[in-house]
């Protein structure tokens, strides 16, 4: 038995690896060599332009990612706010509200008066520590007596009616 013959029998798969790893090394060789080759003939003719890079400039990607980052961030608190708010931005379908605190009257502390309206009814309720209690039901109100109180005067109002002079 020769000494090939021992090898094979030994390991049938050695002279395939062998082929194999010779192949690659051969392909390797010929693509670098045409690689070489026209990087050459490129760096011999003058008058081509310079190669642009197909990355982008960076200050330009830096502003694009802080954009978006930007963009994402407000979208973001755009939706809390909405999500927390979303009564605010309710459409009332043309109706008003049902439901009006008429005035509040703080009695101390944590202690208040409301005059509340429902519809057509009024109630006098009072808050304070303890809790909320109704004290009495208030005669039914028409339909002028149910809207949003009237504003009341300004500072400014306030300061010229005091320094009005008096008849």
């Amino acid at each position: 038995m020769t000494t090939r013959e021992c090898v094979e029998a030994r390991a049938p798969g050695a002279i395939q690896l062998k082929r194999k790893i010779r192949f690659q090394r051969a392909g390797i060789a010929a693509i670098v060599s045409f690689l070489l080759s026209t990087t050459l003939s490129i760096a011999e003719t003058p008058n081509l332009l310079p190669a642009q890079s197909p990355l982008p400039d960076l200050g330009f990607s830096a502003v694009r990612v802080f954009g978006a980052l930007v963009l994402v961030l407000a979208l973001f608190l755009g939706g809390v706010w909405l999500f927390r708010n979303w009564q605010r931005v309710a459409v009332y379908k043309g109706r008003p509200p049902k439901l009006n605190v008429l005035e509040v009257k703080s009695l101390g502390s944590r202690h208040a008066l409301y005059l509340v309206a429902y519809e057509q009814q009024r109630l006098l309720i009072s808050s304070s520590p303890a809790g909320i209690s109704l004290l009495s039901h208030l005669p039914e109100a028409g339909e002028e007596a149910v809207g949003p109180v009237p504003a009341s005067p300004t500072f400014a109002q306030s300061l010229r009616q005091v320094l009005a002079p008096k008849p």
